[in-house]
C-alpha cells in the first residue's frame, strides 16, 4: 500500500522511515519519530551534525542555526520564525528527553524554500541535499575580507591559548572502568587523551595549558580558573559509567556538556557522578560551587560565553561522531562544577562509556586514542577560525593573546 503525507504544501508520495542528509562529506540517515496527531519528526542534533549547524535554547524558543541563518522554533507549538516572518508548522517541534525533534516539513519544505541556493529536497528519494562545499580550514579562513592578509599556516591570524582538562587524578580515580585493562582507571584514560590533545594542537600552533600533567590531584573549584584573560576555550574530558543494572554494559557513545540547567534527569545524574570528586578536594572554598551557576546567569558577559559553549559543543559533538564508533548521544546541558570556574567558554566531554565494551576498548586503544584526540583538536581549530572571522581579526598575526 502506498501512503501519501502532506508537510505544509508539499505533497510526498509515501511516508518514509528516515530522511537522508547529502552533503560534500557523505550521507547521513536520520530516523523519523512519531506520536499519534504529531507526524514524522526527526532530531534536530543529529540533521546539525550533519549539515554542520548549531542549536541554542532560550526559554521554551529553541533557536537552529545554519550557516547565519536562524531558525526560531516555539517548543511545543507548530510554529517557527525565520527573519521577521512566522511560518506555520504542520506540527510542533517537541522535546523527546533532552533532544529537540523538528517536524519533517522543516527539511522537505522550508530549507528548500526559504535557503533554496543551499539545499535540496528530493521527494522520492526523501533526500535533502546540501550543496555547500565541505568545511575546511582553508575554506573557512578563505571567508575573511579580501583586505586581510594571508593567514598562517594553521589558517589563524592570532596566537590562542587551550585549557585542557583531564578529568580526576591521584587519589580520585574517577570510575573504575569496568572494560578497562587491569589497572586503567578513567584517571588514566582522560590523562592520556589529555596529553595526545596538547600534542596535535601544539603541532597546530595552538597554545595549551593543562590542568595536570600528572597523576595528582585538582580541585573542582580550581581547574577551571586557569582559563581566564589570556584562555580562548576550557575543554573538560572525561569517561562515562553506569551503575549496574539490567541492560547497562549495552549503553555508549559519546556526549558534550555546556554550562547551564540540566533538561533531563540522565543530564543530571552524569553531573551528579561528576561531581562527587569534590569529595576528594581539599580546599572546597571559592567560588566554584553549584550556587556560582546563578552568579554566572546574571553576568551578561558570561552569557556570550555560555553561547559560545554551545557553539563549541556541537563542534567537538560533529568532529567526534567522525571517529567514534558508539553512538552520537547529542550536545547536552548540565551543571558541572568543573565548569562554574571558567570565566570563558567551557565544555565538558563524556568521551564514551567504560561500562561497555566496545567503548572500554575505543577509550585504551592508542590509535583510536589519538584519532579522539585528533578530532577534538579539529573542533578546536574550526571554532578559533570562527571566532577570529566573527570578531574581525585583521592585520599582522599578533603575539598576544586574541581576547
Amino acid at each position: 500500500m502506498v501512503l501519501s503525507l502532506v508537510c505544509g504544501g508539499t505533497t510526498l508520495a509515501r511516508a518514509p522511515d528516515a530522511v537522508i542528509v547529502h552533503t560534500a562529506r557523505g550521507e547521513t540517515r536520520i530516523p523519523l519519530w512519531s506520536t499519534p496527531g504529531t507526524g514524522p519528526l526527526l532530531s534536530a542534533p543529529a540533521l546539525l551534525n550533519a549539515l554542520g549547524g548549531a542549536i541554542e535554547f532560550r526559554g521554551a524558543w529553541a533557536e537552529v542555526v545554519l550557516g547565519s541563518e536562524p531558525f526560531r522554533f516555539l517548543v511545543g507549538a507548530p510554529l517557527l520564525v525565520h527573519g521577521s516572518t512566522v511560518l506555520p508548522l504542520s506540527a510542533p517541534a517537541l522535546m523527546r528527553g533532552d533532544t529537540l525533534f523538528v517536524p519533517l516539513q522543516f527539511v522537505a519544505e522550508i530549507l528548500p524554500n526559504r535557503l533554496g541556493a543551499r539545499f535540496r529536497w528530493d521527494i522520492r528519494e526523501s533526500r535533502l541535499a546540501d550543496d555547500t562545499p565541505a568545511p575546511t580550514v582553508a575554506a573557512i579562513a578563505a571567508t575573511s575580507a579580501s583586505s586581510t592578509p594571508p593567514p598562517g599556516a594553521n589558517g589563524l591570524r592570532r596566537k590562542h591559548s587551550i585549557a585542557i582538562d583531564p578529568g580526576h587524578g591521584g587519589v580520585d580515580p574517577g570510575n573504575p572502568g569496568i572494560y578497562f585493562p587491569r589497572g586503567i582507571r578513567e584517571k588514566n584514560v582522560t590523562l592520556t587523551i589529555g596529553l595526545l590533545l596538547r600534542e596535535e594542537l601544539r603541532r597546530r600552533g595552538v597554545g595549551v595549558r593543562m590542568t595536570r600533567t600528572t597523576d595528582t590531584l585538582i580541585n573542582l573549584g580550581h581547574r577551571g580558573r586557569i582559563c581566564t584573560d589570556d584562555c580562548e576555550l576550557f575543554v573538560s574530558l572525561h569517561v562515562n559509567s553506569l551503575e549496574r543494572r539490567r541492560g547497562y554494559t549495552k549503553v555508549r557513545g559519546f556526549e558534550t556538556y555546556f554550562l547551564a540547567e540540566a533538561k533531563t534527569e540522565e543530564a543530571a545524574r552524569v553531573a551528579r557522578m561528576e561531581n562527587e570528586a569534590v569529595r576528594f578536594d581539599q580546599d572546597n572554598t571559592g567560588e566554584g560551587d553549584l550556587n556560582g551557576l546563578e552568579f554566572i546567569m546574571k553576568d551578561l558577559q558570561m552569557n556570550e560565553y555560555l553561547r559560545e559553549s554551545a557553539r563549541f559543543a556541537f563542534l567537538a559533538q560533529n568532529s567526534l561522531g567522525r571517529v567514534h564508533t558508539g553512538d552520537d548521544r547529542g550536545v547536552k546541558q548540565a551543571v558541572f562544577q568543573v565548569l562554574t570556574t571558567a570565566r570563558r567558554p567551557a565544555v565538558l566531554i563524556e568521551l564514551g562509556y567504560s561500562t561497555n565494551p566496545n567503548d572500554g576498548k575505543l577509550l585504551t586503544r592508542k590509535a583510536s586514542q589519538r584519532a579522539i584526540a585528533s578530532s577534538i583538536a579539529d573542533a578546536i581549530m574550526t571554532y578559533l577560525i570562527e571566532f577570529e572571522r566573527r570578531a574581525g581579526f585583521a592585520g599582522d598575526t599578533a603575539t598576544g593573546p586574541s581576547r
